[in-house]
């Protein structure tokens, strides 16, 4: 397990979800057991996993505006688009700063295609976009988009956590807004009576769903890729978080 730094944006919105009534275990931590849940087991996912991606193509240069991490704002630049595809979903475009050049341009978008590909259908369905840009900077997730600096992606790679940060990220897309303010989840929160990081638990209304959903896949979907240890310490810190996101019966496609 290797540590590194992670960090993003996102908007929220409130809807209704029927309360939890999962029971928690005996002795639960009284305090958050991680700092950041991206970095808790670099084999959640691991690169030979299945991926919905099925191919990807160039579409040319135009005009789009993209969030970049660099300047912290928007920039508007003349992106090389690729349209990536993927079974059962629908295409995604990806927009790469020009800074790279059409051929790295190209390769950029190939090497990150297959990784979103990975992501659960329920993580990608608000995905519209991805921005990639140079630079170690923070990966981020919102505005139905995934941001992506190359330098930080590479340090990922190192880590072996490049596919649980994304987890992260897209759940911040494609979850946030109708789950992170919902009674539902806020009841899961208070049933728990704790955060599962100290950057979910600092961070309450912004990245308590994110900081969770990596630990619920990891202990629901590839319980036999961690240890027993993490597996019960996920367990007792978070069930009522757990069986609310069981109860919305999330498209896992291709995990399962």
């Amino acid at each position: 397990m290797k540590y590194s730094l992670i960090f993003l944006l996102v908007v929220f919105a409130a809807c209704n979800k029927e309360q939890p009534v999962a029971q928690i275990p005996s002795d639960p931590p009284k305090t958050p057991p991680f700092g950041g849940t991206i970095f808790i087991d670099a084999d959640i996912v691991l690169p030979s996993d299945p991926t919905s991606f099925t191919s990807i193509s160039f579409t040319g240069q135009e005009s789009r505006e993209m969030f970049d991490r660099r300047v912290d704002g928007w920039i508007t630049v003349e992106a090389y688009l690729f349209i990536a595809t993927f079974e059962g979903a629908d295409d995604i475009e990806i927009q790469v700063n020009p800074e790279f050049g059409e051929n790295a341009a190209s390769n950029q978008a190939e090497k990150y295609a297959p990784f979103i590909g990975q992501l659960p259908s329920v993580l990608r369905k608000d995905v519209n976009t991805v921005w990639i840009h140079a630079g170690t900077n923070p990966f981020g997730g919102g505005n139905n988009n995934l941001l992506i600096h190359t330098g930080q992606g590479e340090d990922y790679i190192s880590d072996g956590i490049l596919e649980e940060t994304l987890i992260h990220e897209a759940a911040h897309t494609s979850l946030d807004a109708e789950h992170a303010s919902s009674t539902g989840w806020i009841a899961a929160q208070n049933a728990d009576n704790v955060f599962i990081s100290t950057y979910a638990r600092d961070n309450s209304t912004r990245e308590d769903i994110a900081e969770s959903f990596v630990p619920y896949f990891a202990v629901k979907y590839r319980s036999d890729r961690i240890s027993e240890e993490l597996k019960s310490t996920i367990l007792q810190t978070m069930p009522n978080r757990i069986k609310y996101f069981d109860d919305q019966s999330f498209n896992m496609f291709p995990v399962e």
